[in-house]
């Protein structure tokens, strides 16, 4: 389903796929989104008319999908309980329908060629993949598996630039985009885990805080970031340099599951068990509905 991202109105819905959507992505024009689903698949949508564009098939179910930082992108990255990182080549669809990319075409009229894909590190992921982000540098793809590693991979090599090992299964990973100097965000355990954008496997932090964290985004020019969880329906907003409480939001009724700020880091929305997408202002001028 398809939002607009200010004052949360219906724009239009994505159908096709026949099992749970675990994530949905943007590009960063917002031209084309990326689902990945437990029906086996990946799809890609055009935003302005709705249309399937690739259909992109897998052996399990798929987690996590990622686009380039770049318009239009030709790119788009997976990953999920495959273990797989795969990168597929969306400027060339299959030949004789271009929304499947399985052995035969979906009205079963004959072969067609898929959507061409590599796979980068076979057998090097321990455990599914939850989170695929695309570095700054566009040379550099992040993962982070149920193997409780994050890696930094040299699309160039095809090999890790870097790794880290975190002390719990991670939760949300996301990359700061906001800033002049990116940084990623992954929640782990009780811990809050902050890298540098530009530099693979730099630690800049790490804070523990006493509730299990399942999902953590931060805004690197207020200094400030906000988490959810899966033990609770809180959202809490921290300070990064002091590492204290600053806020609660008691609105959801289930566990928060995904955290991420807007474009110009206004708003942030929580994704909550509770079937719902909340916006939460975070400037203190007057911004959309919000007066």
């Amino acid at each position: 389903m398809l939002r607009d991202g200010v004052t949360g109105d219906w724009i239009g819905t994505f159908i096709g796929h026949k099992g749970a959507v675990w994530q949905a992505r943007l590009s960063s024009d917002a031209s084309l989104a990326a689902t990945g689903s437990a029906d086996f698949s990946a799809k890609i949508w055009d935003t302005h008319t709705g249309e399937c564009l690739h259909t992109l098939a897998h052996s399990h179910i798929v987690r996590a999908v990622t686009f380039p930082s770049q318009p239009r992108p030709q790119l788009v990255a997976t990953g999920g309980f495959e273990k797989k990182l795969r990168i597929f080549d969306l400027s060339r669809p299959s030949s004789s329908n271009s929304t499947s990319s399985s052995p035969t075409s979906p009205n079963g009229s004959g072969p067609s060629s898929p959507t061409p894909s590599y796979e980068i590190g076979p057998g090097v992921h321990g455990g599914p993949i939850k989170s695929v982000i695309w570095s700054t540098d566009l040379n550099v793809l992040i993962t982070a598996a149920d193997d409780k590693f994050i890696r930094w991979w040299d699309l160039r090599s095809r090999t890790p630039a870097a790794t880290f090992e975190l002390e719990g299964t991670p939760g949300t990973c996301e990359l700061d985009s906001i800033s002049s100097t990116a940084s990623l965000s992954v929640a782990a355990g009780k811990s809050a885990y902050f890298f540098s954008g530009t530099q693979p496997g730099q630690l800049l932090k790490r804070i523990t805080t006493s509730k299990e964290i399942a999902a953590v985004a931060l805004h690197a020019e207020s200094r400030k970031f906000v988490t959810g969880g899966g033990g609770d329906t809180w959202v809490r907003v921290y300070d990064f340099d002091h590492e204290t409480e600053l806020e609660v939001q008691k609105r959801h009724h289930g566990p928060i599951w995904t955290v991420s700020f807007s474009p110009d880091g206004k708003l942030y929305a929580t994704g909550s068990e509770d079937g719902t997408v909340k916006l939460w202002k975070f400037c203190s001028e007057p911004y959309g509905l919000w007066r």
